[in-house]
């Protein structure tokens, strides 16, 4: 007999793909609507395919991950007092790149990124050894500005347990304009398809090799396919501001929605630790 959790997992999962094909398609719209343009403005060739590539990888990158929460039934909005600071002065960056960065970290050495948020401090613990690109890629674009003035979106209170950053649109639809590839998928923490807590780890489109810029914070064991790039572990401090803004909840009410605390990474570094 399926238990209630066995089946509450199902569900969460069944969503998760449904969403994950919707997103998808979504995406192959998107490029065949790009190609027409670019076929009728062949002046503006490199523009649009720039403008494509930054929204189709990133809208679909953690949407699609985190989309895995879904919720047995409806319930009444999750209202909590917003626990964080006003953000710092300034806006997200505009920009987008061509291409993956060149490799510039050392592989063998140890990093730490420090998210600097309105909620408090998430510090985490980079795993260059085990996903190099990834990791290579955020030590780039923390050292741009990249995530600066950054909104993080999205939290999920039931399935899944995460909170997604990650997206300067601040929508679910941004990116760098290129994508990763997967990395670290066979890690041991990934245990009978769980993302353990203080886990942090790679958006994608649910198709292989689609992460951008988005990425998400795991706050509690949460059930996923291996598919999504883990680059590092969250440290104390970070966990306890990840709980500070869970317990302020989420406000749509299905467990998957924007955070009610106002979650904005005011500055973001990488650094050798």
């Amino acid at each position: 007999m399926v238990s209630n959790e066995q089946r509450r997992r199902q569900l969460a999962r069944e969503k998760f793909e449904r969403q994950q094909q919707r997103r998808e398609e979504a995406r192959r719209k998107a490029r065949r609507r790009n190609a027409v343009i670019a076929a009728a403005l062949a002046v503006v060739l490199a523009a649009g395919v720039t403008a494509y590539a930054t929204g189709a990888l990133s809208g679909d990158d953690k949407k699609d991950t985190t989309d895995a929460a879904a919720p047995e039934t409806s319930k009444a909005p999750s209202k909590g007092p917003d626990p964080c600071a006003k953000p710092a002065p300034g806006s997200p960056a505009a920009k987008t790149w061509k291409s993956e960065p060149e490799m510039g970290i050392d592989k063998s050495a140890a990093y730490a990124m420090d998210l600097k948020t309105t909620c408090g401090t998430i510090d985490v613990k980079l795993d260059a050894a085990n996903a190099p690109h990834t990791v290579n890629s955020f030590n780039f674009l923390a050292g741009e500005g990249y995530f600066d003035h950054t909104k993080c979106h999205r939290l999920t209170t039931s399935g899944i347990y995460v909170l997604q950053c990650g997206d300067p649109k601040g929508m679910g639809n941004g990116g760098p304009g290129y994508t990763l590839p997967d990395e670290n998928l066979k890690d041991s923490r990934l245990k009978g398809n769980v993302y353990p807590a203080g886990t942090i780890a790679m958006a994608n489109t649910g198709q292989p090799h689609t992460g951008g810029s988005q990425f998400f914070l795991v706050y509690q064991d949460s059930p996923l396919p291996p598919t999504y790039t883990p680059f590092g572990t969250i440290g104390a401090e970070g966990m306890k501001t990840l709980k500070k803004i869970a317990d302020a909840g989420e406000g749509s009410g299905a467990g998957d929605g924007a955070p009610n605390a106002t979650v904005v990474i005011d500055k973001a570094t990488v650094a050798k630790s």
